[in-house]
């Protein structure tokens, strides 16, 4: 299994509603990293849509990768370790931000349709309609055992999740 304490940066993935904030606050804490929220980083036509519950084509998805990538390659330039909150749900999403940290490592966090659609439901404040769920699957590559990747049960509790990838 991949150490995610030695990678300098770690993306926390999967579907809405699987606790990416939530993971990758908690192990930016936990490891004194720079956190990146990456729903901060989409441009306002890419919120716009989403809220009016248009999923994202692979270009409109181009340059928030982009920004994120970014934003990761500046914190691990400085000497920071960096998180970042992405979905990164296919493999090429993957392989571009890695093109920004070669050493990145993605948190897989696991969650089934149902777990996935009751918490966007639930969430107050977010751009994120529950509707995207299913597009959010459809669009899913779970990592390849050839990624740096390390998969965790998006269902346990936070606390449980940075234990069981502190191996």
């Amino acid at each position: 299994m991949t150490d995610l304490r030695m990678a300098p940066a770690i993306v926390v993935m999967g579907v809405a509603g699987c606790g990416k904030t939530a993971v990758g606050e908690a192990l930016a804490g936990a490891l004194g990293a720079d956190f990146i929220e990456g729903d901060r980083l989409h441009p306002p036509e890419n919120v716009a849509r989403m809220a009016r519950g248009e999923p994202l084509t692979d270009a409109l998805r181009e340059g928030w990768l982009d920004a994120i990538g970014a934003r990761i390659a500046t914190s691990v330039a400085e000497g920071q370790k960096a998180v970042a909150a992405c979905s990164a749900l296919k493999r090429t999403y993957r392989d571009r931000l890695s093109r920004f940290c070669p050493e990145v490592v993605f948190l897989y966090l696991k969650i089934d349709r149902e777990t996935a659609w009751r918490r966007v439901a639930n969430r107050k404040g977010h751009f994120m309609p529950a509707s995207l769920v299913d597009s959010q699957f459809a669009t899913l590559e779970e990592p390849a055992a050839d990624e740096r990747a390390v998969t965790a049960e998006g269902t346990r509790s936070v606390g449980d999740i940075l234990k069981a990838i502190a191996g």
